[in-house]
């Protein structure tokens, strides 16, 4: 069954616009709290929690990275950047998967897959370091079959599609299927999803999806898991994380189970 990692990411953004610096676990004024995010996004059927420790700490702390080992009872996912720093963090904290991500300072959140391709040598070191620590290792990358098979080659255990160019193509389409725009890029994310399964590695995808367009990428043969997470929080102001949560996620497995799905009145909503 499909499985679904919430990203709580912009739970510690909101923390840190009010504030900013590194958090003091001992202020209990201290809120929103990240670590409360994630059991409210585990009580609403997530699969997986996902938070990125990026170098200039913009947003989740090492502190909420070290609680959030100790108190998630699903998986943890790691988002980080393939440096020393972020390998010696990950190898002490032993996330259940550590995910490989391109990381700019002056990006607002991740905007393209990693370049596996150009750098081979150094992220097999980096791979294999981490999987001596005992993580499954994931790529976030573009879908191209040449990224594909350098990241088998590098050893990576899963790639995830950046799905962030679909999203784009889905709005400005307006969802219609019937536009060239959005089926060449369904198209693209679909023959990724082959690639990734037929080398042997699990196929996820994550960027920009939401109530409206994910639907489409759920529904895709061989598709193992979903990395949502600023569509989720946005919803939780309306409605609570915890019911945010259980509404994606039904949405995706009601998308998996059905068989007209285009037609389909659960997909649709």
């Amino acid at each position: 069954m499909i499985q679904l990692g919430v990203n709580i990411d912009h739970v510690a953004t909101l923390r840190q616009a009010r504030y900013p610096g590194v958090v003091d676990q001992t202020q209990c004024l201290v809120e929103p709290d990240p670590i409360r995010a994630a059991h409210e996004a585990e009580l609403g059927g997530a699969d997986g929690i996902t938070v990125h420790l990026r170098e200039d700490r913009r947003h989740i702390q090492d502190r909420d990275v070290e609680l959030l080992r100790q108190l998630v009872k699903a998986k943890l996912n790691f988002e980080m950047g393939a440096t020393d720093e972020m390998v010696e963090i990950a190898r002490m904290i032993k996330p259940h998967t550590a995910m490989l991500v391109p990381e700019g300072r002056q990006e607002v959140t991740t905007e393209g897959g990693l370049d596996v391709l150009s750098q081979m040598d150094r992220l097999k070191d980096v791979v294999a370091k981490l999987k001596d620590g005992d993580m499954v290792v994931s790529a976030f990358i573009d879908p191209d079959v040449k990224q594909i098979e350098a990241a088998e080659a590098v050893g990576f255990d899963v790639c995830e599609v950046h799905t962030g160019p679909f999203a784009h193509a889905f709005a400005s389409c307006g969802g219609d299927l019937l536009r060239p725009q959005l089926m060449q890029e369904i198209k693209l994310v679909e023959e990724a999803g082959c690639a990734i399964v037929d080398l042997g590695m699990r196929f996820n995808a994550g960027h920009a999806l939401n109530y409206h367009n994910v639907h489409l990428i759920a529904k895709m043969v061989g598709m193992n898991e979903l990395h949502i997470g600023h569509s989720i929080v946005c919803r939780s102001i309306y409605v609570g994380l915890r019911q945010a949560v259980a509404e994606m996620k039904t949405l995706m497995i009601n998308t998996q189970n059905c068989q007209n799905c285009q037609n389909c009145q659960n997909c649709q909503n």
